[in-house]
């Protein structure tokens, strides 16, 4: 079992001692996930395999975020924002712009990208490296400025 996962684990008994339920819901949906994939796939997941999951549910939550804030439902936003920074305390410290950008010059020099054609090269590189720790969308467009230049 990943040591992410057994932080979970150990946070859902405390938050129902505790009777935070508001917190407990969102730990037993993150529980949820990391189970439904185990099974979907008949694997235990490792460390790096369920940080890549928490780092798409944190994703799908800034999406609601901006789609929740477009239609004015600010409670629904309140709520997906708790969820969020909830989920963000499960991942690795967030990477620096100095580290995003030396990642990508270094991913850039390996691949010999010199078009937004080779991106895809480019994003191989660096997904790994920053998964969980930045958020993909601004790298992919940081990527694409630069190939476009």
């Amino acid at each position: 079992m990943s040591e992410t996962r057994q932080r979970v684990l150990d946070d859902i008994k405390t938050a129902m001692k505790a009777g935070d339920k508001p917190r407990l819901a969102t730990l037993r949906l993150m529980s949820a996930a990391i189970k439904q994939k185990e099974v979907d796939e008949r694997i235990e997941l490792d460390e790096h395999t369920t940080i890549a999951l928490l780092d798409k549910l944190l994703k799908q939550r800034r999406e609601s975020i901006a789609q929740y804030a477009a239609a004015g439902r600010d409670d629904l936003v309140a709520q997906e924002q708790s969820e969020a920074e909830l989920i963000q305390t499960y991942l690795p410290e967030a990477m620096s712009e100095a580290e995003i950008t030396a990642l990508i010059d270094a991913a850039l020099e390996t691949t010999g990208a010199t078009s937004v054609r080779d991106m895809g090269k480019v994003m191989a590189l660096v997904k790994p490296q920053v998964q969980g720790r930045a958020d993909m969308s601004l790298i992919s467009k940081a990527v694409k400025e630069r190939l476009s230049n």
